[in-house]
């Protein structure tokens, strides 16, 4: 059985995947989990009419589960996690939120016209922890195996490293090698 899912295209660029980490993480659920899918590019700003019909919402990603399309990137990986258990992609209840608050603070200092107002060191505390977590723990958030919660982090962290780049010129510190590491060898698998 092949899934379909409808992820964001790029803008300008309809037959291209699109910037958004929670497509982008449901597609690498799939991936990692070797399920067979087929993807729908689906341009934002002018979204098709069948798909504003099987979802009036209009939000990415969505993923057909049972002839019902189901949005929200974090209970289509529940459901994805449930219906094909293996492998298992569950990440330990004690790591589930690690690098939960690097998104927040990367859109705020990216956001940010004050460099005093803190954002950038709130962001930068972020990284940090996740630095040493992944020092002591690594070289994936929960030791050995990819799971779960890479593969939400890991999105967020390629457009972190994009986007700051591009509008502040501002690249993650040379000391934070743990987690230069981690984007690095995620990003090659």
């Amino acid at each position: 059985m092949v899934l379909e899912i409808s992820v964001k295209a790029a803008v300008g660029a309809p037959d291209v995947l699109g910037d958004c980490p929670f497509s982008q993480r449901a597609l690498l659920t799939l991936e990692e989990k070797n399920i067979p899918y087929k993807s729908h590019l689906i341009n934002l700003s002018d979204k098709p009419q069948w798909f504003l019909e099987v979802n009036p919402e209009g939000k990415v990603p969505v993923v057909k589960f049972d002839d019902k399309w189901v949005a929200d990137s974090d209970v289509i990986v529940g459901i994805l996690e449930e219906k094909y258990p293996e492998p298992s992609l569950a990440t330990p209840p004690e790591f589930a939120s690690v690098g939960s608050k690097i998104f927040s603070s990367f859109v705020k200092f990216l956001k940010s016209k004050d460099p005093s107002d803190g954002s950038e060191q709130a962001l930068l505390e972020e990284l940090k922890a996740l630095d040493d977590h992944l020092k002591a723990n690594g070289p994936f958030i929960a030791g050995e195996k990819i799971t779960a919660v890479d593969l939400s982090l890991a999105p967020k962290l390629y457009h972190l490293e994009v986007a700051l780049a591009h509008f502040k010129n501002w690249t993650i510190p040379d000391n934070l090698t743990h987690v230069l590491n981690y984007i690095k060898e995620y990003l090659s698998c």
